[in-house]
């Protein structure tokens, strides 16, 4: 009876080390592939490339030669 037991808990933790590692397998197959770079600018970039702050920098610039 004793030997059977042990075979039981033997095989439950062969079929666990198996799944687990099948998930570990798994799970670095479907890396997460990071951006390289951002679409959009960030920070004062983002302003700066805005259509408003264009159209104010010329307005300054205009009013500064006349």
């Amino acid at each position: 009876m004793d030997g059977d037991r042990k075979r039981d808990r033997l095989r439950s933790f062969v079929i666990g080390g198996l799944v687990g590692a099948s998930a570990a397998v798994a799970a670095g197959r479907r890396r997460r592939q990071t951006p390289d770079r951002r679409a959009t600018s960030a920070g004062l970039a983002a302003f700066e490339g805005a259509p408003c702050y264009r159209e104010l920098v010329e307005r300054e610039r205009s009013d500064a030669e006349t």
